[in-house]
């Protein structure tokens, strides 16, 4: 079975590239806004991986990524982020949230992304496989 992939950015031309990079290997579901989004969430969908941009049209910005670490139970959840701040304005914001794992400028490489998406998701499941029951 296909990890699950959300990703969350009002730019249709980006979800359109994330889906076409990261369908081969993800199954990916993505949204255009925190509402959309948190709706999915609600019904209790649980991705294992978010790529999501913190200024979403419909949300205070970086309200939904606050929100997600902030949760209970997506708070576990790592998050990629794609935003339009500087590498080194992206460092310090991220650094705020212990669910970042990398964050990537816009623009970006979409192979040095879909590298990453690999690297967490492969981390995220050696990580778990060595939990005790």
């Amino acid at each position: 079975m296909k990890h699950t992939i959300l990703v969350i950015n009002d730019s249709k031309a980006i979800r359109f590239l994330l889906q076409t990079i990261l369908s081969k290997k993800y199954n990916v579901i993505s949204f255009p806004d925190a509402c959309s989004t948190m709706q999915w969430l609600l019904r209790k969908n649980i991705p294992h991986l978010i790529i999501a941009d913190p200024q979403l049209p419909d949300c205070e910005n970086w309200e939904l990524i606050s929100n997600l670490h902030n949760s209970e139970l997506y708070g576990r959840i790592p998050v990629v982020i794609l935003s339009n701040l500087t590498e080194e304005e992206s460092i310090v914001k991220c650094s705020e949230y212990s669910n970042v794992f990398k964050s990537f400028s816009q623009p970006f490489n979409p192979l040095e992304l879909l590298e990453a998406t690999e690297n967490i998701v492969q981390a995220k499941n050696s990580h778990a496989t060595m939990l005790p029951a």
